[in-house]
């Protein structure tokens, strides 16, 4: 029963659900306007991808659509050290941590039993797992930890972009950048630094992620005792 373990499934679709958001978009930031708001939707784009990719940390939260069902995320990034954080979906949840190229995750009862059925939900409950970030099953939660994948994920490519009038996101004042194409906007901070403050679709597929915290001190430290997912489906 434990071969049949499969923790890719729910990062898997949060990072296809937030690459899909928007194609691609950007954004800009100073205390008294970065000049973002003046600039054209292409070069927006360009601005927040150059600040968000020179960033050294960001925290990441929101909910993502996927297939319907509603993907919850909250994550630090640490830019070149991996994350730490959790998602959910449909009632089961993990928490995860990725740093020194090896995956950790620990899910709830429901996660174990979605994953490995009522016998790995037993054995595995309360304990967390271990992977290299290059073995299949942990690639797609890898990529969801790692500042820099994220951000080429969604901010590398688009449709036809729009730039929308100046608003406020969270408490910060932004410029919105549409793609017309796939549809999504990026909210790009409009004072400081141009980094995205949020992205935001409606219907079946969309959701809103915020990016907050940029740049502050985040800690990654890999849990100990965790159990080497080769090692367990080895020994079934």
């Amino acid at each position: 029963m434990l071969p049949r373990l499969t923790p890719r499934g729910g990062a898997a679709l949060a990072l296809a659900a937030l690459s899909g958001l928007i194609g691609g978009c950007g954004g800009s930031s100073s205390s008294s306007g970065n000049g973002v708001a003046s600039k054209s939707p292409t070069e927006i784009v360009a601005a927040t991808r150059a600040a968000a990719e020179t960033a050294s940390s960001v925290h990441l939260s929101g909910t993502i659509v996927s297939g319907g069902s509603p993907i919850t995320l909250n994550l630090d990034l640490l830019a070149g050290r991996g994350g730490r954080g959790q998602l959910s979906e449909k009632g089961a949840s993990f928490e995860l941590v990725q740093t020194g190229g090896t995956v950790y995750i620990k899910g709830s009862p429901a996660f174990y039993r979605r994953i490995g059925g009522s016998a790995a939900a037993q054995l595995l409950q309360g304990r967390w797992l271990k992977a290299p970030t290059t073995t299949s099953d942990f690639a797609s939660i890898s990529s969801l930890t790692d500042l820099r994948k994220l951000t080429d994920s969604t901010l590398a490519s688009h449709g036809t972009l729009r730039q929308e009038a100046p608003t406020t996101v969270n408490g910060q004042a932004a410029v919105g950048v549409t793609d017309v194409t796939r549809g999504g906007t990026l909210y790009v901070a409009a004072k400081g630094k141009p980094y995205p403050v949020a992205i935001a679709k409606g219907g079946s597929g969309g959701g809103k992620v915020n990016f907050e915290h940029w740049n502050e001190a985040v800690t990654i430290t890999p849990p100990s005792n965790a159990i080497d997912i080769s090692q367990l489906r080895s020994a079934h």
